[in-house]
């Protein structure tokens, strides 16, 4: 069996997830969530209702590509275990990717069975709608990180990174929170502009609405660290990659605070709301990649300093 073929495999399930990730802003962004009632894995009861509903059309079609996407994660474990060795990170991956999905649907789940969807306004939807996309976070991460390892990609070195190590980490933390306010506020978009809600009806709406403000200033915020991380891990774990994904990096981040700015300005319709989210994706995407770059360059662990920036020497800690 042809490594490059799985290769491309694994990249194409990666891509393949995104479509599933839209699917399901769609389905959120339409009001579609309750098209199966609070039914799971049945709809309305049923394995294939009859005389459905346009709502219970598109739900039914986001969990049918849901279901494609886990046999063709359970065809990438398989695939990773026949084609690798014990211990290697495709395996690892492959095996993560298998969590986090079944964690993903899990959590899809249980927006539908717990009522979370369509009007239902409550914290505790906040709560579980920005919990669902750090989830889909780690499952696009580790979907990407199989496909990278696949394509020849070096196994990263997470111990002994320094300072780079946790500017990375940090600022992945950083982007996962700044995701999961964007996801909170597209719910309460969906709220007051689709379903006509008005936010003065709901003390929680309101909040909801007001994190409206503090989105964009989060947003800078999380581009200053994400900037710093990546300045960091260019200066101190140099590669092609590196500076590829770097350039990546940067033109989407760009495009996504042009992207944020329209879509106030727009009243944040559907299709807008959807490229956004994309965007928001491809960036974490290539912040993945640019990290397994600099963390699969070799470190000086045990010695008593450390190549810095420009060729200087910086004593280790």
């Amino acid at each position: 069996m042809n490594r490059q073929r799985f290769g491309w495999y694994a990249w194409g399930v990666a891509t393949y997830n995104l479509v599933v990730i839209l699917w399901g802003a769609f389905v959120r962004a339409t009001g579609s969530g309750a098209g199966c009632g609070n039914h799971w894995p049945l709809c309305t009861g049923e394995l294939i209702p009859r005389s459905p509903q346009i709502e219970t059309i598109i739900e039914l079609s986001h969990r049918g590509s849901t279901g494609i996407l886990l046999f063709a994660v359970a065809g990438l474990l398989i695939w990773a275990f026949r084609l690798y060795p014990a211990g290697h990170p495709v395996r690892q991956g492959a095996v993560l990717s298998t969590f986090f999905l079944f964690m993903e649907a899990a959590l899809g789940a249980g927006l539908v069975l717990f009522e979370y969807v369509a009007n239902n306004i409550s914290v505790a939807r906040a709560w579980w709608v920005g919990t669902h996309l750090i989830n889909t976070f780690l499952l696009v991460a580790v979907l990407t990180l199989t496909a990278w390892w696949a394509s020849g990609g070096k196994r990263v070195q997470w111990r002994g990174q320094g300072v780079v190590g946790w500017a990375l980490w940090l600022a992945a933390i950083g982007m996962m929170i700044l995701g999961a306010s964007g996801a909170v506020i597209a719910m309460g978009d969906t709220l007051v502009l689709g379903a006509g809600i008005a936010p003065e009806s709901s003390p929680i709406l309101t909040q909801i609405i007001g994190l409206r403000v503090y989105h964009p200033i989060l947003a800078f915020a999380v581009g200053a660290l994400l900037a710093l991380a990546v300045w960091l891990a260019n200066q101190w774990r140099p590669s092609a990659d590196a500076k590829k994904f770097t350039r990546w990096l940067a033109i989407a981040f760009i495009a996504q605070l042009l992207l944020g700015a329209l879509n106030v300005s727009l009243q944040a319709p559907i299709w807008l709301q959807l490229v956004h989210l994309l965007n928001a994706d491809l960036i974490w995407m290539a912040f993945v990649l640019l990290a397994a770059a600099a963390l699969s360059q070799p470190t000086l662990v045990g010695r008593e300093k450390e190549v810095g920036p420009a060729g200087l020497t910086l004593p280790t800690r």
